[in-house]
C-alpha cells in the first residue's frame, strides 16, 4: 500500500511539471497576448510547482529512508540521489533564478538557466517515476 502511494505521489509530481511546463504557461503566452501578464501567471504557476516538488519530494524521501532500516540497495539509493537533485534543482529554481526573472535582472540568461533547470527536475522526476513503476509487476486483482 505504501509503495503505491509513493508511486502516485511521483505520478503525481512529474504530471504537475509536465502539465504546467509544458501546457499550461505555453498556452498563457500563447493565448494572452501580453508576455507581462502571462509571465506574471507563470510565475505564480511555478511558485506553485515549486511547492508541490518540496512536499512529493519530502514525502518520497521518507518512504525510500524507510525502505532502507537495515539494509542500502541500490535502487533506494539511486531514487534517493534522483530525488534530491530535482528537489535541489526546485528550490533553486524559487529561491535564486525567479527572483533574478521577476527583477528583469538579464532576463534571457536567467529565463534559460530556469528553464533548463525545471527540464532536468522533469527529467529526474520523469527518471524516478519509471524507475518506480517497473520496479515490480503489478498485482492481480
Amino acid at each position: 500500500m505504501k509503495d503505491r502511494l509513493a508511486l502516485l505521489l511521483a505520478a503525481f509530481w512529474w504530471g504537475s511539471l509536465t502539465t504546467i511546463g509544458f501546457l499550461v504557461v505555453p498556452m498563457l503566452f500563447a493565448r494572452l497576448g501580453n508576455p507581462a501578464v502571462a509571465g506574471n501567471f507563470a510565475g505564480q504557476l511555478f511558485e506553485a510547482q515549486s511547492w508541490i516538488a518540496i512536499g512529493c519530494g519530502l514525502l518520497l524521501l521518507v518512504h525510500f529512508r524507510t525502505k532502507m532500516d537495515d539494509r542500502i540497495d541500490s535502487a533506494s539509493m539511486t531514487a534517493i540521489f534522483l530525488i534530491l537533485g530535482a528537489l535541489l534543482l526546485a528550490l533553486l529554481q524559487q529561491y535564486a533564478v525567479a527572483p533574478r526573472i521577476l527583477a528583469r535582472d538579464n532576463l534571457k540568461l536567467w529565463h534559460a538557466v530556469g528553464s533548463g533547470m525545471y527540464l532536468v527536475q522533469w527529467l529526474c522526476a520523469g527518471a524516478l517515476l519509471w524507475r518506480m513503476g517497473g520496479a515490480r509487476a503489478p498485482a492481480a486483482g
